[in-house]
């Protein structure tokens, strides 16, 4: 069993910055890839960022260049760097792990709000 906890989120300025974290625990050396969901209401969950074990990142291509992913495994920690934020990156944020037998494990959730 993974528990994922999701912090950082809030209310920012267009052009603002947030750091996102989400810290793990439980069975983490099970832990393969991490990464970040958002999910506007009404819209299906959109993947943004993930990050494998050996620091292998991919972006969705509308926050290449503004966000970035990062990992600490001695902290068991996955960040989400988010610069030059636009009102359109507003949604929650949900951070997940695949474990053992890729299964996958969600956080709660943070709420992002980027107001123009």
């Amino acid at each position: 069993q993974v528990h994922l906890v999701e912090s950082g989120g809030g209310l920012v300025q267009a052009g603002g910055s947030l750091r996102l974290s989400c810290a793990a625990s439980g069975i983490t050396f099970s832990i393969n890839v991490m990464g970040w969901y958002r999910q506007v209401p009404g819209k299906q969950r959109e993947l943004v960022a993930t990050i494998t074990s050996s620091g292998s990142t991919n972006y969705v291509d509308s926050v290449k260049g503004r966000f970035t992913i990062s990992r600490d495994s001695r902290k068991n920690t996955v960040y989400l760097q988010m610069n030059s934020l636009k009102p359109e990156d507003t949604a929650v944020y949900y951070c997940y792990a695949d474990g053992f037998r890729d299964y996958r494990y969600w956080g709660r959730g943070t709420q992002v709000t980027v107001s123009s």
